[in-house]
């Protein structure tokens, strides 16, 4: 469906859990998070009927997210339900990618099409050290795991933060010369922990030029749906890509709406506006009555976000709302 800014909305990005088994420094408070109550958390049957009610609104994307979505038990079942509904044409998963060896194959005959890997580092330090505990062996495994099982395309996510990362853009450029890997390098946003840390911006721009991609002419051929500009120069087995958040950001062209685990609709993840499904479906309203507030929700979608101008400040930290 449109919303009042006559864009076309069909995504929709729903949180499955608030737990992870990483810790990362950019995502959560080095005091951790006090988990949502396990019944406080949608059920698959709730996420499965909010998904069949938007697609009759003409939602068609679904990526689904945490939290660590693989750590929640039944993940797979859910998938397959999922991936059978009537109206759902692209299912995707976003992991950090620590279960990715053992599950890629499940994940595939399960119905996800697509995946995306969190990677900020291929350094096993500094691996360590950011993600509080993580073995980035496991991560870079999986990754390969998925190219194996046939899950297309594979990005990569690399969020770039000043004075961590930046000397690795290079070794990353070689990943998607080397494999048929979607790299993706992704400002880091001022949301929750990471608010505290603007000095660490690097700016697309800034990207381009370490990496000396100034010539190179951007490609549409990446399957997505999603933001992020994609270039594949010459001899190139994969894609580089970049998203834009604050630099250059896309909101006129946004189509997406989030689920939070605990039910909460945002329409946008900058705001801190929220709709309530979890009561809603649990007051024993009809199909109908909530397809009614789901069309009032994407139609109030506003018309951008403010993270230039100010930091986003809440209760709830990435992990909360849904990567």
């Amino acid at each position: 469906m449109q919303d009042q800014f006559l864009r076309r909305i069909e995504y929709l990005r729903i949180s499955v859990t608030d737990r992870c088994n990483l810790r990362c420094k950019y995502c959560m408070p080095s005091e951790g998070i006090q988990w949502i109550p396990h019944d406080a958390i949608l059920s698959f049957e709730e996420i499965l009927r909010l998904m069949n009610i938007s697609t009759q609104l003409g939602f068609r994307r679904f990526r689904i997210t945490g939290g660590e979505p693989l750590v929640r038990k039944g993940i797979l079942e859910f998938l397959q339900e999922a991936a059978q509904l009537p109206g759902v044409e692209d299912l995707m998963l976003t992991t950090n990618g620590l279960l990715l060896p053992e599950m890629a194959f499940d994940l595939k005959a399960a119905g996800v099409h697509r995946i995306n890997v969190s990677l900020d580092t291929m350094d096993q330090t500094r691996f360590f050290e950011n993600t509080r505990g993580g073995d980035v062996s496991k991560v870079i495994q999986g990754i390969f795991r998925s190219l194996e099982a046939g899950l297309n395309p594979v990005k990569v996510n690399v969020v770039v933060v000043r004075g961590f990362n930046t000397d690795e853009l290079p070794s990353f450029l070689k990943l998607a010369q080397q494999y048929p890997l979607h790299v993706r390098f992704i400002e880091l946003m001022p949301i929750g922990v990471s608010s505290e840390h603007r000095s660490d911006f690097v700016s697309i721009e800034e990207m381009k030029e370490i990496l000396d991609l100034k010539e190179t002419i951007p490609t549409r051929e990446i399957p997505g749906g999603g933001p992020a500009e994609y270039f594949r120069p010459g001899g190139y087995k994969g894609s580089i890509g970049f998203i834009s958040a604050l630099s250059r950001h896309f909101c006129n062209t946004c189509n997406r709406v989030r689920l939070t685990s605990d039910g909460k609709l945002r329409p946008c993840l900058h705001s801190k506006h929220e709709i309530d499904f979890r009561d809603v479906l649990r007051s024993g309203k009809s199909d109908e009555e909530i397809l009614k507030l789901f069309a009032a929700a994407v139609w109030h979608k506003p018309a951008e976000h403010h993270m230039n101008q100010e930091s986003w400040q809440d209760v709830r930290t990435m992990s909360q709302i849904g990567g």
